[in-house]
This record gives structure tokens, sequence and C-alpha cells, in this order.
């Protein structure tokens, strides 16, 4: 292995969903792209879609509090570059299927096997932000051979990650979105919860109103939010198996400068996880540093696409 380092509720009656099977037109909100949601069943659950372009599969799985909007700018990107950008909306965010029980480490990974194999695909390359990134490190994990690169976002490898007192006041959501009313709570206020972690989590960045857009439209829904809350109920604070198998591809992990959270250390520490090359990307930006300075974010990216 070497590693490499570069400097408010909207009661479900009252939705209007007009998405129907294979594909259909939609417009979220100002700042955020038009295009067509696909849909495809995968691990058991109706997945949505965005897609561009054609080629080899990049697969762009987003965290929370997002959507697959998140990807918005990068996807026509790697469109153009002859790849195929898809950016499912992850297991319970709306147009996606709410599943029945709350999503688990061990789901999360296995939905990005699974769609990579329901899109028709025998690889892709995987690229995830926050939840997103957990779920890559564990489908790189279950299923190597699916996973051409591996490519992830403010989120070093969970199973290396050492506990501080400063790590934990930074993550402290993951207890408070444990508990019962915590969907009610981030919703009140017409959402004040949502600007206020964007705010937390990379300090530096003051997004429009635009920029959370797709986020509210989603998490407008009961059943949308509820389930993005279940991967906090259902999460571990010991990883997983599929979080404690090595790494066997080319992988590289972003790291924002100014994240709140994870630090530089933190990822040149997850080094011993990776069989194969391991470069951290070091970007100026906080945890949502891919949204903060997308034209360097993407020129960066691109460089690691074959």
């Amino acid at each position: 292995m070497a590693c490499s380092l570069r400097a408010g509720y909207l009661p479900m009656g009252d939705v209007d969903d007009r998405f129907a099977a294979g594909g259909s037109r939609f417009s979220l909100g100002r700042g955020m792209s038009e295009g067509a949601v696909h849909y495809v069943q995968a691990n058991g659950l109706r997945f949505a879609y965005l897609e561009e372009g054609s080629g080899p599969l990049v697969l762009l799985v987003h965290g929370f509090p997002d959507t697959a909007h998140t990807w918005d700018d990068l996807r026509p990107r790697i469109a153009a570059r002859g790849f195929r950008a898809v950016s499912p909306f992850t297991r319970g965010y709306h147009p996606t299927e709410v599943p029945a029980r709350d999503a688990d480490q061990e789901t999360l990974a296995r939905d990005v096997v699974a769609l990579i194999e329901a899109l028709g695909e025998r690889e892709a390359i995987v690229v995830g932000h926050d939840w997103g990134a957990a779920a890559a490190y564990g489908a790189a994990g279950l299923a190597p051979e699916r996973v051409k690169k591996l490519i992830t976002v403010a989120i070093p490898h969970p199973a290396t990650l050492k506990p501080t007192l400063a790590k934990l006041w930074g993550v402290r959501h993951f207890v408070a979105y444990k508990l019962p009313g915590a969907a009610a709570r981030f919703a009140a206020d017409d959402f004040a919860a949502l600007p206020a972690i964007y705010k937390r989590w990379s300090p530096g960045w003051d997004p429009p109103p635009a920029e959370l857009a797709a986020v509210r439209a989603c998490f407008a829904r009961r059943d949308s939010l509820d389930a993005a809350m279940g991967y906090y109920r259902a999460l571990s604070f010991r990883p997983t198996p599929s979080l404690r198998r090595r790494i066997a591809m080319p992988s590289v992990a972003f790291a924002g400068l100014q994240d709140g959270v994870a630090t530089i250390a933190d990822f040149t520490r997850a080094a011993r996880m990776f069989d194969a090359s391991y470069t951290v990307e070091e970007l100026p930006g906080g945890h949502f540093l891919h949204r903060e300075h997308p034209e360097l974010f993407a020129e960066r990216l691109l460089a690691h696409l074959p």
C-alpha cells in the first residue's frame, strides 16, 4: 500500500407525488438542475436516480442532510469525460422508496453493490460523501470485484477513527438523532437545523437558500425525514463487518482543510486499511467541500478518473 498526500412537515396527503415509473420530469427549486428521474429495483427497494452521459459507470452517493442533487455540478462534468454518471437518492430519500425498517451500515453497503448490478454494470467507480462515503467503504469491502476505484469525500475510513473530546462534540448529532422526536426537532421553525448544521460542518461557507432547496423538498415529506434519521437510529459505534475488511482497489479520499470534525491526520491514519494505492486530496473547505469549491473539486476528481 502506498499513501500520497496532496495539498416544517407536509402531511403525506398534501404532497403532490407526480413521479411515474421509468422516468419523469421534475423541478424542485431555483439553483437545482431539472432532469429526468429514473427508477430501478435494487436490494429489495425502488431507487430513484439522476443520470447523464454514457460509458463506464460512475456511481455518486450522497450523504446527510443532502440528496442526489448534491452532485448536480459534478455529474455533467463526469459525463462530458465519457462516463455514465448516476446519482441515486439513497434509501428512504424521496423519490426513492421508504423502507420498512431503519437502514443500517450493512444494508447501505449492499445498496451500492446492488445498484451497480441493477444498472446493468459489472463494476463502477464509486464516489461517496458523508453517509455515502460510509456506504462506499462498505461496498468496497463486501464486493471488491464491483468497485473499480473508490473515491470518498469528507469521511476517513470509519474503522480507523479515534474518539477525542473534540470529535465527540463534533458528532453529537449521532446521539441526538437517535432520540425520539429527532425528526420533529429537525423540522422545527422551518428546518432551522438545516442551515445550522451546514454552518457547523462547513464553517467558512454560507450557502444561499437555493442550495438547500432540494433537501427541504425531500424532508418536507414526513416519511423521508424519518427514514434519514433512521440511519442514525441504526448506527453502530463499532465497525460493522463490511467496514472491517481491507480495501483492495485504488482509492482517493478528499479532505477539507476547514472541516469541523475530520482532520488531515485522520485521513492519513486511515492508510492502514488500504492494500492498493491511497491518495489524500486536501482541498479548502469543510464537510461540503465539493459544493463549496466545485470547480477545484471537479478538477481534482476528474484527474483520478481513468
